[in-house]
């Protein structure tokens, strides 16, 4: 179980985050639980104006009125578009790094968790495609935020391919860290092409990987891993 004042990884590790709860910038104090909800709300709103129509374009005005809030409450919450847009990276990548926590439970082995946290990230984009959005432009509205996003990422990652290393699971003359980077831009960019671009013959968008794709995948980094364990197919 993962203590207050640690989060999750999306390689199952826990790594040091900021455990105060969200603080008002006009009181100074700790939200309520219904303050956290009202911030929730709005963030939601957030993902879904900043997905549509680009940082630029986006303005507390549709943010707020697309969470239901006046704007008077929005300044309870945050100071400006660009407080909450970095928020909502902050909140992609904790929710993100839950998905693929949640989905290596269990996981016997470094390969199977592997294979579990990249159906979690690929089943979060699905249903979160602004991630990748909003990430993108964090390159150049806040690049220190973006920076965070992928090293909170590789932190978990680094740690817990050193910990498989130790376990004989995978090859240990591999630099954890690079594999990390590695690993996660082929992820990234895996998910770009197979759920963001993907479209059946009616135009849908996948809800989910294609079980082949993630096969090809792990055979892939099975062998760059020098994994001792073959993974078996998936199902659909």
């Amino acid at each position: 179980m993962i203590s207050p004042t640690e989060s999750a990884s999306p390689t199952g590790d826990q790594i040091p985050v900021d455990a105060s709860d969200p603080v008002s910038p006009a009181t100074g104090r700790p939200l309520t639980k219904r303050g956290l909800a009202t911030r929730r709300r709005i963030l939601e709103a957030a993902e879904d104006v900043f997905a549509e129509l680009g940082y630029h374009e986006a303005s507390i005005v549709k943010v707020t009125e697309r969470a239901g809030v006046a704007l008077g409450t929005f300044y309870l919450y945050f100071d400006s578009k660009q407080s909450i847009f970095e928020a909502l990276v902050i909140d992609l990548n904790d929710r993100v790094r839950q998905s693929m926590t949640e989905s290596m439970a269990g996981a016997a082995n470094r390969i199977e968790a592997e294979r579990g946290g990249f159906e979690g990230f690929f089943r979060f984009t699905a249903k979160h495609p602004a991630l990748y959005r909003v990430v993108r432009e964090a390159e150049f509205v806040s690049p220190e935020t973006m920076r965070l996003h992928y090293e909170r990422i590789v932190a978990g990652y680094t740690a817990g391919l050193q910990a498989a290393q130790s376990a004989g699971d995978i090859d240990p003359t591999l630099d954890p860290e690079i594999a990390a980077w590695a690993l996660m831009g082929l992820g990234e960019l895996i998910g770009m092409r197979y759920i963001l671009w993907e479209r059946d013959a009616d135009g849908t968008a996948p809800d989910r990987i294609a079980p082949h794709v993630l096969d090809s995948m792990m055979q892939f980094i099975n062998g760059a891993l020098g994994g001792s364990h073959t993974q078996e197919g998936s199902q659909s």
